[in-house]
């Protein structure tokens, strides 16, 4: 199935290979284009994005970075809510990516068009972003939906420190999802008190039916799987954030307030989801070798 999702929810079927569940709900795609109204995460780190759809700014007085784009028609309200927030969407200066399929990389061109802030990438999604999603090494190529192509795109090495003013975020290898899936970290403070923010990639192995992680071709697969679960487990970790936010990430939000503990901060995060990629990865092995 190659289409893109216009606006509605009956358009969005196309787009559920994308959801964090293999059956997500007619709801569940509807919140992807659901307005959410942007608050600060903690210190410097703001959520963007739509309901069901994360995008995350990052700021500095010497220029910002955002992280995702989210669908392609949502690019006018991630734009929206940046202003919200007293921050003007021409001061970003990089863009960043979680892994290039359409619910996160669609509207990247148009916000890199608007702002005129340059798209940095592992080489893996950037060649996916420059072909708008038609990626033959996509596990869901054939069913992912396209979208517009980001022309000019920064290729970043693996574990890569990227800078923009005083910003500083580094770039960790998390393939599964897609084989250019990647995770962001660096600090936000509050007034003394810094924290290990975290943007970890989609785990979900979610593929076409001819699309085998445990292909002795490609043992890479299941090796680079393995690998950046225990690079996530072992990750500095106070504030986990993901592309789609996670059950109960709204609730928590709801109880930030100034002089209270963060409800969001949870130093375990990290490692209990990297506990549910092992989960992941052994029922795919299973489905797919026959092991009971």
């Amino acid at each position: 199935m190659k289409c893109w999702p216009a606006m509605g929810v009956m358009a969005l079927a196309c787009a559920t290979a994308h959801a964090d569940a293999t059956t997500a709900s007619a709801d569940l795609r509807a919140t992807w284009i659901q307005p959410q109204k942007p608050f600060r995460i903690y210190g410097n780190t703001y959520y963007v994005g739509s309901h069901g759809l994360s995008a995350i700014l990052i700021t500095s007085p010497k220029g910002h970075v955002l992280i995702d784009g989210t669908l392609p028609e949502n690019a006018p309200m991630i734009e929206s809510n940046i202003r919200a927030l007293g921050f003007r969407v021409q001061d970003i200066k990089l863009i960043l990516n979680s892994h290039a399929h359409g619910d996160h990389a669609g509207a990247i061109a148009a916000l890199a068009r608007d702002s005129g802030a340059q798209v940095a990438a592992s080489a893996k999604s950037a060649n996916m972003m420059k072909r708008g999603g038609d990626d033959a090494e996509d596990p869901q190529h054939g069913m992912a939906p396209f979208y517009p192509k980001v022309s000019k795109i920064r290729i970043l090495a693996n574990g890569e420190t990227v800078h923009v003013g005083p910003l500083a975020l580094h770039m960790h290898p998390m393939p599964g999802h897609t084989p250019g899936s990647t995770g962001w970290t660096w600090r936000s403070c509050e007034e003394k008190r810094c924290l290990s923010m975290v943007y970890a990639d989609s785990i979900t192995l979610l593929s076409t039916d001819d699309y085998r992680y445990t292909d002795p071709a490609h043992p890479e697969r299941v090796a680079g799987y393995r690998h950046m679960l225990t690079m996530l487990a072992a990750l500095p970790c106070d504030i986990l954030l993901t592309p789609h936010p996670r059950d109960g990430f709204f609730e928590k939000a709801a109880g930030i307030a100034p002089g209270k503990p963060n409800p969001l901060i949870d130093t375990q995060a990290c490692k209990a989801y990297a506990n549910e990629g092992q989960q992941n990865l052994e029922e795919r092995v299973k489905k797919e070798t026959g092991a009971k």
